[in-house]
């Protein structure tokens, strides 16, 4: 995976599962849209915080790691993506 570690803007929402779960479904990065079409979300507990990853599968088939903490969006790394 490439490290990337840069805020972004997540544009638009879609919701899976019995209860709901919000994902993201497009982002802007490098000017961009990049548009998602499947994903998984991972739940981590710091204490009083819990911080959620998101591995996001792009049309293309690359995937996108997204961090959400605090309402904050941040691409943590790319994997196959131009």
């Amino acid at each position: 995976m490439t490290k990337i570690n840069a805020p972004v803007d997540v544009n638009s929402f879609y919701f899976a599962g019995k209860t709901m779960r919000a994902f993201p479904r497009a982002i802007e990065y490098q000017g961009g849209a990049v548009t998602f079409a499947s994903g998984l979300r991972y739940l981590i507990g710091h204490g009083q915080s819990t911080t959620q990853l998101y591995d996001m599968q792009a049309d293309d088939a690359s995937t996108y790691r997204l961090q959400c903490t605090g309402g904050q969006w941040t691409l943590i790394s790319t994997k196959g993506a131009c």
